[in-house]
């Protein structure tokens, strides 16, 4: 099968888009099929040996290092010289809505994959569209052939909008990179000081992009806690203004590979403080990682974390609640252990060929045979 893929990101960006571009285009050539990828600008024109067709590109207001897709007359030449079975949008807003006018115009099928809150995103960036963005989102899933949604909040989200060609897909974890045993106590110490294991204070990381969307000032809750030592794993537009809120944190910057992996599972306690996720993944790969996670009572966590068996979920409204459900877990070893050993086992299925080998047999075998009965609750 030939897949061309149009994402509105991909490397050398690293975020949720990027990434699952890269694992689905790895599964494709792994089992046979011809994948492509489409994206913005700059980066290389080839990835593994897959080819990436590069398009004009504008930093995002607010956010400069942030590539953009313009509209660009390559991806219709593109499209027309790669005959595609089937061409995969991924999170499509503005590049995206050029690959499905393409693919409209070509009559080959499209399967949509919501990943970003757009609307959320231009409210977190003072850019005062989130009604015109959301409404344009929604325009765009409708005159896709399938879309598909990582969580039942997304599902609400677009159903709201008008669309119902909707399926559930989540994401999968690399559960070869991420686990318990990638704990490393020399990390621990160098992020704590040279103290006693008794004596040592329980590490609270946070890990993803530095941003506005984040809501990472809520980290000031936490920075007081007593026997606590806050790391902040990433990179982004917030930086700066965190290391002056977050004096005594550890800033590690972006970190990739077998370095993410040690830094995850050398945490204690895991917090991710935004509440306009699609999905969250870096809950997943703490959860693989065997670290505790506290997470917003909202959007994708809510189908991760089933509170107080996997996890523990934060009333986004209530003040205090992030920091009381954190003090908690930092007096309670025994809860934190006993909430990271049931998460672990829950995401020991979720890899990304089981999750790519359903979105080929699955979803676009459907869009390839005609209209498929939905399925998604």
């Amino acid at each position: 099968m030939r897949v061309a893929v149009v994402t509105e990101s991909f490397l050398p960006q690293v975020n949720g888009v990027s990434n699952t571009v890269r694992h689905v285009v790895d599964r494709l050539r792994a089992t046979g099929h011809e994948p492509l990828v489409v994206a913005p600008g700059p980066g290389s024109d080839s990835y593994r040996g897959i080819p990436v067709v590069r398009v004009r590109s504008v930093g995002l207001p607010g956010y400069r290092s942030f590539p953009l897709g313009l509209p660009d007359p390559v991806v219709q030449r593109v499209l027309t010289e790669f005959r595609p079975d089937v061409v995969h949008l991924a999170s499509p807003i503005v590049l995206g809505a050029v690959g499905l006018r393409a693919a409209r115009r070509l009559g080959v099928p499209t399967v949509a994959v919501y990943q970003t809150d757009v609307g959320g995103f231009a409210r977190q960036y003072g850019l005062y569209a989130e009604s015109a963005v959301s409404r344009w989102v929604g325009r765009l899933h409708r005159r896709a052939t399938r879309t598909l949604v990582p969580s039942k909040a997304s599902y609400r989200q677009l159903g709201a909008l008008g669309v119902t060609d909707m399926h559930i897909w989540g994401r999968g974890v690399s559960l070869d990179l991420f686990g318990p045993d990638r704990r490393d106590e020399a990390l621990r110490e160098h992020w704590t000081g040279h103290v006693s294991a008794s004596e040592r204070p329980a590490v609270i990381g946070y890990v993803g992009r530095l941003a506005p969307e984040k809501r990472l000032h809520r980290l000031t809750e936490l920075a007081d806690l007593p026997g606590v030592q806050l790391v902040v794993v990433g990179d982004g537009p917030e930086r700066g203004r965190l290391e002056r809120l977050l004096p005594e944190a550890r800033f590690t910057g972006q970190l990739q590979g077998a370095d993410l992996a040690r830094t995850f599972a050398s945490l204690d306690i895991f917090v991710h403080t935004g509440e306009s996720e699609t999905f969250c993944q870096t809950v997943q790969e703490a959860q693989a990682s065997g670290v505790a996670v506290v997470a917003p009572a909202a959007g994708g966590p809510l189908d991760l974390i089933e509170h107080g068996r996997t996890g523990l979920l934060f009333d986004v409204k209530a003040p205090g609640s992030l920091r009381r459900h954190v003090l908690d877990l930092v007096d309670h070893p025994d809860v934190r252990r006993d909430l990271a050993a049931t998460a672990l086992d829950r995401v020991a299925h979720r890899t990304w060929s089981h999750l790519v080998d359903e979105l080929v047999r699955t979803h676009y075998g459907a869009v390839l045979v005609g209209p498929a009965v939905d399925v998604a609750a």
